[in-house]
């Protein structure tokens, strides 16, 4: 049932819970504390809430205000089910993470502590067990705005000898640089607060490199951006330029599929192929709108004309240009890329009709065009050329027209779907093969995983899309960042390692190590997104730090800005340059039960 009352109660509740949980399963629902509280257990893979503030790993507490509204009260006491649902309701509609005053989360923070030490005998709490670090969601209501207290139990193993006390404080946001403060007061700060004479300082900066959707309005639906994270030690002022001989690393993430992007008529094409794999999964086929001023049976008709007359000695003077016209039909890209990924120029004939064949708008147009070339063959009229290895269904026919012995294909269900899905898998491949492969000269990285036949087609294709986004994420890197063959090696690495493991996930940041000068002229004259400097002192489980950091970004998401004096002054002076900066301040204090 829901505790209240003593301090001793409190503190049997704060233990029991996380015994009663253990540290494998993170419960769903948060707990209610009193009346006021939301205990919510944050596990090691969610996203930390504190993460900008503190960097420790395991699981914690996270305490905010409960939001349940004062009505609801009566119906919580009584517990039916219609009682769960409409506070379910309510919760579903709340706008997000609330705050508690600051005063009431520094009670509870001294109630934590309490529990924690190992005096306090007289609380009766047989066997302490130690607790995750507790942060609380404050309403910063206090002179010096604070937004978060943190907690955290010091000591090794089961033995506690202590608590950090963290107070994390915001302002913002603001343009004035003036109200920032100094690098040497923040120091001596420091050093009267922990009594310490010598203090180190750490750098860290976060620049975007590339937002990479820059059209205005397509920024908020975009998922792209590359960034760079970059650290330093011995910082000697506020918001410097991190010097060269820092540790940096390049995140990217990108989402596939952008119009802009060179790949662009590659990505289309894969979107047809998945829409024939859904296809054969559900039953139901998305055809693409048409796009050529021919039909895909027409284009196919003078195909295999064209073979026709070839087979008969007629050589056609057209021919050149059909190649040609294949050759730039695939990938209509932009001449700084042409190197990277001029169309391949051995397509056999199962290819060549893939490329034809893309852009068919219906079922009924589909077996027409399948009919005309089982037509071609079993009459002996083509001999087409096809590549080895193929193990498509087509392939098979063509192999055995050479000798004159075909099987009967019953052009009807999932069949012709399943042949032309074969063909473009197969010529899809061979695509991103031959980048990987010949152009950023990764055939040692270059995993069969991504092209293997002995998996079935669904999880085919599924891997073609892996090799795409890769393919999308070099290319960016080679036309936005101007990456050479030495910087992509190690990319397209990461990148395969990551895929070998996960599903295709267009969110995830991939991270390469890199020297800042390769990114240093995209970031020198720009402000950062985030610059924070470190400030430390004392070692081990003595150690204490303060932190001064700026971002672009609110720092946390329960705070709305303060309106006080200089911070609401939001009003830039007409120039675009001026970024507004929100500060936040991270003090930490230390309590010792020995």
């Amino acid at each position: 049932g829901m505790l209240r009352g003593n301090v001793m109660y409190s503190g049997v509740f704060f233990s029991f819970r996380i015994r009663e949980e253990g540290k494998d399963s993170i419960p769903e629902h948060p707990y209610l504390y009193e009346t006021d509280v939301e205990i919510w257990l944050v596990g090691g893979s969610c996203k930390s809430p504190v993460e900008r503030f503190w960097n420790g790993s395991s699981a914690m507490y996270i305490l905010q205000k409960a939001t349940h509204n004062e009505e609801s009260d009566s119906m919580e006491e009584s517990n039916t089910d219609g009682a769960v649902y409409a506070s379910e309701l309510l919760l579903k509609e709340t706008p997000g993470p609330l705050p508690l005053s600051v005063q009431r989360a520094k009670q509870l923070i001294s109630l934590y502590t309490m529990v924690q030490n190992p005096n306090m005998t007289h609380l009766g709490i047989s066997d302490l067990v130690v607790l995750p670090p507790l942060w609380i969601r404050c309403d910063g209501s206090d002179p010096e705005h604070t937004c978060w207290i943190g907690a955290e139990p010091l000591g090794a193993g089961n033995k506690i000898t202590g608590i950090n006390i963290y107070m994390v404080s915001c302002d913002g946001p603001t343009a004035d640089k003036t109200c920032f403060t100094n690098l040497e007061e923040l120091k001596m700060e420091h050093k009267i607060r922990h009594h310490s004479s010598v203090v180190t300082t750490k750098g860290f900066a976060q620049y975007e490199l590339i937002r990479a959707a820059a059209v205005e309005d397509t920024i908020a639906e975009s998922g792209s951006n590359i960034y760079v994270d970059i650290t330093w030690n011995n910082v000697d002022k506020i918001l410097e330029t991190p010097p060269l001989i820092s540790a940096a690393t390049l995140n990217i993430a990108l989402e596939s599929g952008d119009p802009r992007s060179p790949v662009f008529q590659l990505y289309r094409e894969l979107q047809f192929l998945f829409a024939l794999a859904e296809g054969l999964k559900t039953g139901v086929t998305e055809w693409p709108e048409p796009l050529e001023s021919e039909s895909a049976v027409e284009l196919v008709q003078e195909f295999l004309t064209d073979l026709k007359k070839k087979l008969d000695g007629d050589c056609v003077s057209g021919n050149k240009n059909e190649t040609e016209k294949i050759k730039c039909d695939t990938a209509a890209v932009d001449n700084c890329i042409k190197s990277i990924f001029s169309e391949r120029g051995d397509l056999d004939f199962a290819e060549q009709l893939w490329c034809k064949m893309k852009s068919v708008s219906s079922y009924q147009e589909l077996t027409d065009c399948f009919t005309l070339i089982i037509k071609s063959l079993e009459h002996g009229e083509i001999q087409p050329w096809i590549h080895q290895g193929s193990s498509s269904f087509l392939s098979k026919l063509i192999q055995q027209s050479y000798h004159g012995k075909m099987e009967v294909v019953s052009l009807s269900g999932i069949t012709p779907i399943q042949m032309l899905l074969e063909i473009g898998l197969d010529k899809m491949k061979k695509d991103y093969v031959s980048f990987f492969i010949g152009k950023s000269r990764s055939s040692l990285l270059f995993q069969d995983y991504f092209i293997s036949t002995s998996v079935d087609l669904q999880e085919q294709v599924h891997r073609v899309q892996k090799l795409h986004h890769m393919l999308e994420i070099m290319v960016s890197c080679t036309v936005l960042l101007q990456f050479r063959h030495e910087n992509l090696f190690p990319l397209t690495q990461i990148c395969m390692k990551y895929y070998k493991e996960n599903p295709l996930n267009e969110k995830h940041v991939f991270q390469l190590p890199i020297r800042p000068a390769l990114v240093k002229k995209f970031y020198q004259n720009d402000n950062p997104e985030i610059w924070k400097v470190e400030i430390s002192s004392g070692h081990g489980q003595k150690e204490v730090k303060t932190t001064w950091q700026v971002s672009t970004n609110p720092p946390v998401e329960h705070v709305t800005s303060n309106n006080s004096g200089v911070f609401s002054d939001s009003t830039v002076n007409g120039s675009s340059e001026e970024r507004l900066y929100f500060i936040t301040m991270t003090k930490c204090s230390q309590v010792h039960f020995t």
